[in-house]
C-alpha cells in the first residue's frame, strides 16, 4: 500500500455503481487489490465505462457465501473508490487495483438490475494536527512492534505511517496495514472523528501487538517440543487453510472422496459396506501424518480392489475346453477328463462349489502348466501362489494390522490379482509347506480348502469375511508323505506319473522343440530329427521323469544351431547321433544295477522318489565273524527295519537253502545300497535286500536283468507296495528284461502304458521263494564265496 493525496474538493451528492464486499476493500487515502467476480463484475464494467467510482461496501456480519447480499441491509457507510487498474481474469472475473478518495453515506438505493445503483454523499471529515500529540508516537512504536513480530507486515508500513501529520490519515494508513477482521475495519471506516478513529487504531493495535506475542511465546514453545511429524502437521495445516482460501479441495478430502466413490461403485456386501463406511468415517477425523492414517488407508485399498460381485456367467463349450487340453498337454488323460467333468456339472447347475485337486507328480511333469490351461480351457483367470518354504501362518492366513509392513495372506494377495471370484488358484508346492515358531501354514490351508467353510473366509489383516467357495483350488505336490493327514483329507488327489519315451517323444515334437526354437530365433525349420536321434537323446542326455532336462538339451542344441546360423549357413541342420555327442559331451545316464547280466551277493531293485521312479543296486557280503549286520548306503529306520527282517527270512530258509545251521552265527553279513552319498528309506526294498543276501550266502548268482520291489515280511511274504507306474517306467528306461511286482499290485497293472507292459515282461509273486527261484542260479551252479 502507498499514501495518496485525498480530493480538495468534496463532491456533492452522486449515483454510482456499487459492491458489496465480504469486508472493507480499502481505507480512503489508500491503494488496494481487489479481485471481482460473479453478477457484480457488471457494476466495475459501468464504473470504467462511466469513468466514476465505485461505492464500496462491507455485505455485513449475517451475509452468506451461497446467497447474494442485500444492500438494504448492509452498512450505509463504505468508501467511493476509483479504479487505477483493472486486468480481466480468464474465468470472467476482473481483477482491480482500486484507490480509496473518501468517505461516503448511502442515501438510498437507486437500481438493483443489472447493476446495483446508490445514491451516496460524501462525509466531510474534519482535519486534526499531530504536532505534538503524544498519541502519534504511541501508535507508531505500536506498530513498529507489530511490524517487528509480524512476518506478513513489511517494513515500510511503519516508515509510510511516520510521514502521516494527521489523525484522520494516519489511523487510516495504520488500520490499513493491519490485518483486522472485517468487523474492525468497519468501526475504523465508521468512527469519523480522527482523534477518536486514531485511539480505536491504537487499541487495535495493541491488541494485535499482544497476540503476536503470545503467539510468538506458544510458537517458541511449541518448536522446542515438537519434532519432525509436529512441524509436519502445522505445516500440513496451513496447507490446508491456503487451499481453502484458493478454493482447492483438499488431498485428504480429495483421497476420501476417491474412495467413498469406489465404494459406491463397488458391489459389496452389507456387512462389507457398513464396516468401509465405518473406516471411511474414521479416515476423515485422523490427521494425514499420523500412522494410523496409512494403516486404515491401506486397509481400504485391498478392501475396495477385491472381487466380492458375483463373478459373471461363463459359456461352457466342453468341446472346444478339451480341445484346448489337448493342444497344451499330451496324455494326461485322467487330469483332462476330471476338469471337463467338473465343467459339465458347471453347465448343468449354473454354478458349482469349487473343487480342490491336487496334482501329484515328479518334477517336470507339467504340473505347473497344466493349471493354466486349466484357466485358458475354463474361460477363467489363472493366479499362482508358491508355498515352498513358507513357515509363518500368517503368510496364508494374514498379519495383523498392529504390525509395520502388515499384508493379507497369500490367498486375498492372489485374488486381488485375478480380478475374479471364480479363478483357477494353484497352490505350488504345497508339499514343502515348513513348520515354524510362526505357526503351521498347512493347519492354515484347512480352511481355504474345506468346501463347507471357504465360503466365509476370514483374512486376518481384512478381518471380513470372504467367499472363495468359487474357487478353482489346483494344488501341486512331488510327494504325499509331507502334506498332513487332514489337509490331505480335503484334496482329490490326481497322480501324474512319468513320461514314457514315446510321451517324451510326442511331447518334444508338439511342444518343446517349437518352444526353443522361437525362444533362440530360429525358424521352426532350422533343425531336423528323426525319432532315432530323438531317443537316444532321450536315453542318453535326458533319462528322468519329466521333460526339463529334454528341453534344456534342446536349448543347448539349438545354440549350436544359432551359431551356424550366424556364421551364413542358411539350410536345416540334420541332427545325428555324432553330432549330440559333439555337442552335449558323452552320455549322462548310466545303468545302475545291471552292469553285469548276472552276480552274485548283488540284486536290482526299484525305488520311488519325488524325481520319478530309479533303479538302484543292493550288495550284500559274507564275511566269517560273530553273526554282526552292517547297513551302509545312509538308510533310513524303515529300511534298516527292512534288512533286519530280510535276514531273519534268510536265516528261517538256511535248511532249504542248503546252509549250516549255525552259518548266520560264525558269518558276519554287509548290506550296502549305492550311492551311499543318496538318503534312501521306505519297505519296498526288502525283497531286493533278501536275494541279495541269499545269493551271497550260497553263492548262486543273481539274474540281474530282472528288476523287483516289494515289501516282505519274517516268514517270507511279499507284501504290495506303492509307487508301481513310475518304478515300472524307471525299469523300462533302464532297459532291463521284466519285473517282479507282488501279486496284490496286479490292480495297478492298468496304470500302465500299453507299450512298456509289451516291451517289459511283468510277473507278480506271493512269496520270497518264488523271487529266488526267479532270479538265482540253479543250486547246482553254486560258487563258494565264504566258508560254509
Amino acid at each position: 500500500m502507498s499514501e495518496i493525496t485525498p480530493p480538495i474538493a468534496m463532491p456533492g451528492e452522486q449515483v454510482l455503481p456499487a459492491l458489496l464486499l465480504p469486508t472493507v476493500a480499502v481505507l480512503p487515502g489508500l491503494l488496494g487489490p481487489l479481485e471481482v467476480s460473479g453478477p457484480q463484475v457488471a457494476a466495475v464494467e459501468a464504473a470504467a465505462a462511466e469513468s466514476c467510482p465505485l461505492a464500496l461496501h462491507w455485505a455485513g456480519p449475517g451475509a452468506s457465501e451461497s446467497s447474494a447480499p442485500n444492500p438494504h441491509t448492509a452498512p450505509a457507510i463504505g468508501v467511493s473508490a476509483g479504479i487505477a487498474r483493472l486486468v480481466r481474469l480468464p474465468t470472467g472475473g476482473v481483477r482491480l487495483l482500486i484507490q480509496g478518495t473518501a468517505r461516503v453515506r448511502r442515501l438510498d438505493v437507486v437500481a438493483t438490475e443489472p447493476v446495483l445503483r446508490e445514491r451516496v454523499r460524501p462525509i466531510e471529515v474534519p482535519r486534526a494536527s499531530l504536532e505534538g500529540n503524544p498519541l502519534r508516537d504511541a501508535v507508531l512504536n505500536s506498530l513498529r512492534a507489530v511490524v517487528q513480530m509480524s512476518p506478513t507486515i513489511p517494513d515500510e508500513a511503519a516508515v509510510m505511517a511516520a510521514n502521516q501529520n494527521d489523525a484522520g490519515e494516519l489511523a487510516d494508513v495504520v488500520a490499513g496495514v493491519l490485518e483486522l477482521s472485517a468487523a474492525d475495519r468497519q468501526q475504523v471506516l465508521e468512527t469519523i472523528d480522527p482523534v477518536a478513529r486514531l485511539e480505536l487504531v491504537l487499541r487495535l493495535c495493541e491488541q494485535k501487538r499482544s497476540l503476536l506475542e503470545v503467539s510468538q511465546q506458544i510458537q517458541h514453545q511449541a518448536s522446542e517440543r515438537a519434532g519432525a511429524q509436529q512441524r509436519e502437521y502445522l505445516l500440513r495445516e496451513q496447507l490446508k487453510a491456503i487451499q481453502r482460501e484458493l478454493g482447492e479441495l483438499d488431498p485428504q478430502e480429495a483421497e476420501v472422496a476417491e474412495l467413498r466413490r469406489q465404494a459406491e461403485a463397488a458391489d459389496l456386501s452389507p456387512e462389507v459396506r457398513s464396516e468401509v463406511e465405518r473406516e471411511l468415517s474414521r479416515l476423515e477425523r485422523l490427521n494425514a501424518a499420523s500412522p494410523e492414517y496409512a494403516i486404515v488407508r491401506t486397509r481400504l485399498d485391498w478392501i475396495l480392489s477385491l472381487p466380492w460381485g458375483p463373478p459373471p456367467p461363463v459359456e461352457i463349450d466342453l468341446d472346444a475346453a478339451r480341445r484346448v487340453l489337448d493342444e497344451d498337454h499330451h496324455g494326461l488323460e485322467k487330469v483332462k477328463d476330471r476338469i471337463i467333468d467338473h465343467l459339465a456339472v458347471v453347465a448343468l447347475r449354473g454354478g458349482a462349489r469349487g473343487p480342490i485337486l491336487c496334482l501329484l507328480g515328479p518334477p517336470g511333469v507339467g504340473k505347473t502348466s497344466l493349471g493354466q490351461s486349466m484357466a485358458r480351457a475354463m474361460n477363467r483367470p489363472f493366479v499362482r501362489a508358491s508355498l515352498g518354504g513358507i513357515r509363518d501362518e500368517a503368510e496364508i492366513r494374514g498379519h495383523r494390522r498392529t504390525y509395520v509392513g502388515a499384508l493379507p495372506g497369500r490367498i486375498i494377495q492372489g485374488m486381488r490379482r485375478a480380478s475374479a471370484r471364480n479363478p483357477v488358484f494353484m497352490l505350488d508346492e504345497v508339499d514343502k509347506l515348513g513348520l515354524g515358531y510362526q505357526g503351521d501354514p498347512a493347519a492354515a490351508l484347512l480352511e481355504v480348502l474345506d468346501p463347507a467353510q471357504n465360503s466365509s473366509f476370514t483374512d486376518t489383516y481384512l478381518d471380513l469375511p470372504f467367499d472363495l467357495s468359487q474357487v478353482f483350488f489346483v494344488c501341486t505336490a512331488n510327494q504325499l508323505d509331507t502334506i498332513p493327514g487332514p489337509l490331505r483329507d480335503r484334496m482329490e488327489i490326481i497322480e501324474l506319473s512319468s513320461y514314457t519315451e514315446a510321451e517324451k517323444r510326442e511331447i518334444a515334437r508338439r511342444h518343446l522343440l517349437p518352444r526353443v526354437l522361437c525362444e533362440h530365433g530360429l525358424p521352426q525349420d532350422a533343425i531336423e530329427i528323426d525319432d532315432g536321434v530323438l531317443s537316444e537323446l532321450i536315453r542318453g542326455w535326458a533319462r528322468e521323469a519329466g521333460v526339463r532336462q529334454l528341453e534344456r538339451q534342446l536349448a543347448a542344441c539349438c545354440r549350436k544351431v544359432a551359431r551356424e546360423r550366424l556364421r551364413g549357413r542358411t539350410e536345416p541342420v540334420r541332427v545325428t547321433r555324432d553330432l549330440l555327442v559333439e555337442w552335449l559331451g558323452p552320455e549322462r545316464a548310466d545303468d545302475i544295477g545291471i552292469e553285469e547280466e548276472s552276480s552274485i551277493g548283488a540284486a536290482t531293485g526299484l525305488a520311488w522318489t519325488p524325481v520319478g521312479g530309479e533303479v538302484l543296486s543292493v550288495e550284500a557280503a559274507v564275511v566269517p565273524g560273530s553273526g554282526r549286520l552292517t547297513l551302509t548306503g545312509q538308510l533310513g529306520d524303515v529300511m534298516q527295519e527292512s534288512a533286519r527282517a530280510a535276514i531273519t527270512c534268510a536265516r528261517l530258509r538256511a535248511e532249504r537253502l542248503g546252509l549250516p545251521a549255525d552259518f548266520f552265527a560264525r558269518h558276519d553279513l554287509h548290506l550296502h545300497v549305492p550311492a551311499g552319498a543318496v538318503p534312501k528309506d521306505g519297505p519296498s526294498a526288502g525283497v531286493t535286500m533278501a536275494t541279495a543276501l541269499v545269493s551271497a550266502a550260497t553263492g548262486r548268482r543273481v539274474n540281474r536283468c530282472w528288476a523287483m520291489t516289494g515289501e516282505i515280511t519274517l516268514h517270507g511274504l511279499v507284501l504290495p507296495i506303492g509307487g508301481v507306474k513310475e518304478k515300472v517306467l524307471a525299469a523300462d528306461r533302464a532297459g532291463v528284461e521284466g519285473v517282479l511286482l507282488p501279486r496284490r499290485n496286479q490292480r495297478d497293472l492298468v496304470d500302465i502304458p500299453a507299450e512298456v507292459r509289451e516291451r517289459r515282461r511283468i510277473e507278480f509273486v506271493d512269496t520270497v521263494d518264488e523271487v529266488l527261484d526267479r532270479v538265482l542260479a540253479p543250486a547246482g551252479e553254486r560258487e563258494l564265496v565264504a566258508p560254509i
